[in-house]
């Protein structure tokens, strides 16, 4: 039996029951007929999306380390295939609600399909334990929590539920400790586009630093964020942490204003909080898509399906300027590259008694790297209210799988905004991370209002 039959056969009934990890006769798929984070090795019958081969680790001409671009591996290759207002519904079944969404609304909006390329890879100390997991790691508290002995790897490579699988995207590998120089925009219902934040961002994965003292053995994302403009945020600084338990250790949010010139505790920094750094287009509970506690969610595990996704996105990423970028409403679509690749599908519903702007949502997790690259969210009446494009890179020199720009559709106030738009050579792999020390909300102020 292969790992997606396996998956449905569970399906009923068990997204909220946490589950042992699997058996070491389901963990020998492990290399064989899975990769070793746990993707089907085999392409799709049509040829379309290709066998797994290890995935992009060799620089193509071109690149400089160390200076925040990296170079398109695939800048040569010419689209197979436009999907436009005119042709959508022939490709519907590898479309989400958003993107179909768009083309009904906007006759001008289009996707240029690329040929595949899984260019996913990781390191392979984070492989070693990824396999480790298969066996050892186990959720607890229905789902809510990971045990710490799963750090280091991603710990549900053969995942049964929909909580595995929405941990094993919390809790992915996109290099241990990163920096970017980055912009926020938000494109108003006119058309117009607006800054609405200019930041430094540091951000590091205390759960894959297993060799670092003074971290905390239970905090497994951290991150910070330096305003620089617009002017009336000039020096604003916030911060995050999350936690392998939140039901006993809850997000720890901090936020500094210049004018109040004190560190405040910002426990409004989750779920659906708007993020004001982003014009209130998308909730704290959508950061990199989703992130914090599933406690008001019943996430569901719906199997696997072939979609096209923003993948390999690196003309995005660094090739096109902030003036092309934008269209009145929507991306500019000769700056996004599509391919096909297999997303498993996560369905999440509210429970009953709980308190959320959305009813529902779904979430589609590549397969290769556990980033969720499109999202829907639905209102109480089961209207489309906001959708997510996430698109990937894969940074070669340090194999990582970088999913962190992404544009946010708002189509009941015909709005959008576009995340994590790098200034030039803005992002960033540190190969050294910072002290415990250094990365305490005192410190970190002390030293950016210094400057």
């Amino acid at each position: 039996m292969n790992k997606h039959t396996f998956v449905l056969a569970l399906l009923a009934g068990a997204s909220t029951i946490a589950h042992a990890a699997v058996t070491p006769e389901e963990a020998k798929q492990l290399g064989s007929t899975l990769t070793q984070a746990g993707a089907v090795k085999a392409g799709n019958k049509e040829g379309t999306i290709p066998a797994y081969t290890g995935g992009l680790t060799k620089a193509p001409a071109g690149f400089k380390p160390g200076s925040g671009v990296w170079a398109d591996p695939f800048k040569d290759e010419a689209p197979i295939l436009r999907i436009d207002a005119k042709n959508w519904q022939q490709h519907a079944d590898k479309l989400s609600d958003g993107q179909k969404e768009l083309f009904k609304k906007n006759p001008g909006f289009y996707m240029d399909v690329y040929p595949s390329h899984r260019t996913a890879a990781l390191p392979e100390a984070v492989l070693a334990k990824t396999v480790r997991n298969a066996t050892s790691c186990k959720t607890a508290k229905n789902g809510l929590s990971v045990e710490q002995e799963c750090r280091g790897g991603i710990p549900f490579p053969i995942a049964k539920t929909g909580h595995e699988m929405m941990w094993n995207q919390q809790l992915r590998y996109k290099a241990d400790t990163t920096t970017k120089s980055s912009r926020s925009w938000v494109v108003d219902s006119s058309g117009k586009a607006v800054l609405t934040a200019q930041q430094q961002t540091f951000e590091e994965t205390p759960y894959y630093h297993d060799d670092l003292d003074g971290r905390d053995e239970q905090m497994y994302w951290r991150t910070y964020s330096v305003n620089s403009a617009p002017i009336r945020k000039a020096g604003e600084v916030t911060g995050l942490m999350d936690f392998l338990d939140p039901t006993q250790k809850p997000r720890r949010a901090w936020s500094y204003a210049p004018g109040q010139r004190r560190i405040k505790l910002a426990p409004e920094f989750s779920y659906d909080t708007p993020v004001a750094s982003m014009g209130g287009v998308t909730l704290f509970d959508e950061l990199f898509v989703f992130s914090g506690t599933m406690d008001r969610f019943d996430f569901k595990l719906a199997g696997t399906k072939e979609m096209y996704v923003p993948y390999n996105a690196y003309k995005l990423y660094f090739g096109c300027g902030v003036e092309e970028q934008f269209k009145e409403k929507y991306p500019n679509p000769a700056c996004w590259r599509w391919e096909l690749h297999r997303m498993w599908v996560v369905e999440a519903t509210l429970k009953p008694g709980f308190r959320h702007a959305y009813a529902k949502r779904t979430y589609y997790i590549d397969e290769d790297t556990y980033g969720a690259m499109l999202y829907d969210a639905y209102d109480r009446s089961g209207q489309l209210y906001r959708s997510i494009f996430n698109s990937m890179v894969q940074l070669y020199d340090v194999n990582a799988p970088y999913t962190v720009k992404n544009v946010i559709f708002d189509f009941n106030k015909g709005m959008y905004a576009l995340v994590n738009d790098g200034l030039v050579g803005g992002y960033g792999v540190v190969t050294k991370p910072r002290s415990n020390r250094d990365l305490n909300p005192e410190t970190i102020v002390a030293k950016e209002t210094a400057r």
